[in-house]
């Protein structure tokens, strides 16, 4: 396999991922403990309290800590004159190369969270499919996509 792409998403990226692992570990608890209050309402078996304590703990640790770190070590990007390569994946690292020629357009996004933090989402569509790259600086983003947009139309003369 060839070399990996050269640039990784920002670091802020995985405060990012932890804020919305908490935001969910958030709605997980919330449920266990309506679980816990049905089962102490029509005394169900005790072991469901153990299942409604265990069940946010884990849940948390694997989306508030594991799981960011994991998706940050893997994300990887790299903007060549043919082709865009991006790299991202959890446990199964997916490598996909997306051809100059083949981009139709390219947006940037920046919900709540990552305005927070200064971050945006650079997501790159073709005919049949969008690729997107996350937290990226809003500089940077705003600078891959003019980048990405000038390639594109490059590629689309040569053709």
């Amino acid at each position: 396999m060839s070399a990996e792409p050269k640039y990784q998403i920002s670091r802020k990226g995985l405060s990012v991922w932890r804020v919305y692992g908490s935001i969910q570990t958030l709605i997980i608890l919330l449920v266990a403990i309506g679980a816990g209050v049905l089962t102490w309402l029509f005394e169900w078996y005790w072991w469901i309290y153990i299942v409604c304590a265990v069940v946010p703990i884990v849940f948390g640790f694997l989306f508030i800590y594991l799981f960011p770190k994991i998706r940050w070590d893997h994300w990887r990007y790299e903007v060549r004159e043919q082709e865009i390569e991006v790299q991202y994946g959890l446990f199964i690292v997916v490598r996909t190369l997306v051809p100059m020629v083949r981009v139709q357009h390219v947006d940037t996004a920046q919900g709540p969270i990552l305005k927070r933090y200064g971050l945006a989402e650079i997501t790159i569509s073709t005919a049949a499919t969008t690729h997107t790259i996350p937290a990226l600086i809003m500089a940077e983003a705003d600078d891959l996509r003019a980048r990405i947009s000038e390639l594109a139309r490059v590629a689309e003369d040569d053709v």
